[in-house]
This record gives structure tokens, C-alpha cells and sequence, in this order.
């Protein structure tokens, strides 16, 4: 389809190309006709694009996987509020989000404490159909989909992590596909929840007793793409943006931003984007 969107400055044809990567992604890339690619999607077919887009010398933005850490420290201006953010930013849209706080990373002396909060927000979402506005959190958009969300619970288990809620299939009679939010402890940082992108509503807990360790577990993935930080010290704040390896930090937040601030970027070698914007898509 060719859709034409006139301005004063220039008018610019926008054209949409379905298909699969083969027969559609890599022709696109490839094309002597290309001046800029922008592609957000997998790692590994983002490094594909990447060498396509090399072989005629064009500029190229991409906003690749995500396993973004939530840290929270045990002087956070509001737990309760923090816990309630925390769930949000795992579970909404199931988890099918770039910039989703997969890993939750909580200092010690707190951590069993907000883990309870965590969970208590967790249980009260309500999953049903998405064009229900009484749902919370709506379906895994494919089969396929769901059972590697559901493969991941079965791991962690292996890996010896404890499931403290959710991580089962659910509404089967609706013809849909709906999973339970999940929340699963003691992630090792070697593991594979840990480390791997799930895209779904699976949240990986660990926790720290340092800025140093959170700082360490932070940045124990190959992911660089979104993170957040829960303090009451600025200057905690400061330091903990500075080294944590990503390209949109949120503090005391997760997802939004205030206008009326200045935006800071850290300078992740691993963040390819060229939009250091926050968003909640």
C-alpha cells in the first residue's frame, strides 16, 4: 500500500511491505534504493540488518531486544508506589513491551517485603479480552509465543528458581491465549531467565546488598535498551545512571518521563539507537 502525507516542508510516500524476512525484510535492506533503515526487532536479525545495510554504506537506527532491569533500593521514596509501578512495567500488554522491566533487582533488607507488595499488585490484575476495558492485562499474541513463556517458567524451575505466582496458562476455553503474570525469585545471574529476552509476563527477581552488585546485575545481559532506578538520594541516582548500561534510565519512575526535565543519556556502546526519548510503548 502507498499512502502520500503532504507538508510545507516536503512531501514524503510512505509504503507498508508485508511478508517475512527473506522475502521481504532482506530485499528491503538490501535495495540500492534504501537511503535509512530504522528496524526494531530481535538482536540477532537486527546484526543481519546491519551487515545488509552495510553493503551500500547507509545510515541505519536500530532499537533491538530488551531485558531491562528495575533496581530498587531499600531508600526509595515510596514502596508501595514503586511496587505498584514495578508490576506495571512487567505486566502490561503481558510483558509484549521492548522497554519491559523484566528484571527486578532489589536490595536486600527490603527485598521480601516488596517482593509481598509486588505480588499483591500482581494478583489483582485481571486478564480477559483486550477490548474488555474492565482487563488489566489482555493476551500472548500466538501459541507459539506462549509456550516459550511457559518453557521459560519450566527452566527457571530447572535452574532452581521458585515461583511465587502465576506461571500457568490460563482461559482456555476462550480460544485465546492468556497467561498468568508471573513472578519468580532467587534468579541466579546466570541463568536463563535471567539473561534471555521472554516478551511476556514472566518477572525475574534477584536481589543485591551494594551499588556495585546492582550495578553488576544490571548490566549481566548483552541487552542495553531501558532501565530503572528507585532512590531518595540524588546523587545515588546520578552515579547509578551513569553506569548502568542503557539508553533510557527512569528514576522513580518506569515507562514515563516530566517534560520539565532535563533528559540525560548514558553512553551504552551496547544501545544503537539513535532516539534516546523515553517511551511507553
Amino acid at each position: 500500500s502507498t499512502r502520500k502525507e503532504s507538508s510545507a516542508a516536503s512531501d514524503v510516500y510512505k509504503r507498508q511491505v508485508s511478508g517475512y524476512g527473506l522475502e521481504a525484510g532482506k530485499p528491503l535492506a538490501s535495495s540500492k534504493r534504501i537511503r535509512k533503515i530504522a528496524f526494531t526487532g530481535e538482536t540477532t536479525t537486527g546484526r543481519l540488518i546491519m551487515q545488509y545495510a552495510s553493503q551500500n554504506l547507509i545510515p541505519i537506527t536500530l532499537e533491538l531486544g530488551g531485558k531491562s532491569p528495575n533496581i530498587v533500593f531499600s531508600d526509595a521514596p515510596d514502596l508501595d508506589q514503586a511496587a505498584k509501578v514495578s508490576a506495571m512495567a512487567i505486566f502490561r500488554n503481558s510483558g509484549q513491551v521492548c522497554v519491559a522491566a523484566y528484571r527486578l533487582i532489589i536490595e536486600d533488607e527490603i527485598h521480601d517485603d516488596f517482593i509481598r507488595k509486588v505480588i499483591k499488585h500482581a494478583n489483582l490484575l485481571k486478564v480477559g479480552d483486550p477490548l474488555d476495558l474492565s482487563s488489566d492485562v489482555g493476551a500472548i499474541y500466538s501459541k507459539t509465543q506462549l509456550r516459550s513463556n511457559l518453557k521459560f517458567v519450566d527452566v527457571a524451575k530447572e535452574e532452581g528458581a521458585d515461583i511465587l505466582t502465576g506461571g500457568n496458562q490460563i482461559l482456555q476455553n476462550t480460544g485465546g491465549y492468556y497467561m498468568e503474570p508471573t513472578v519468580v525469585t532467587n534468579v541466579s545471574s546466570n541463568s536463563t531467565l535471567f539473561k534471555d529476552e521472554v516478551f511476556g509476563p514472566v518477572l525475574a527477581v534477584s536481589k543485591f546488598k551494594s551499588e556495585s552488585e546492582a550495578i553488576t546485575l544490571a548490566n549481566g545481559t548483552e541487552f542495553g535498551l531501558s532501565a530503572g532506578i528507585w532512590t531518595s538520594n540524588l546523587s545515588k541516582a546520578h552515579q547509578m545512571v551513569s553506569k548502568v548500561n542503557a539508553g533510557v534510565v527512569n528514576v522513580n519512575t518506569y515507562g514515563g518521563a516530566d517534560v520539565t526535565c532535563l533528559l540525560y543519556t548514558s553512553p551504552s556502546p551496547r544501545d544503537l539507537s539513535t532516539s534516546r526519548m523515553p517511551s511507553s510503548a
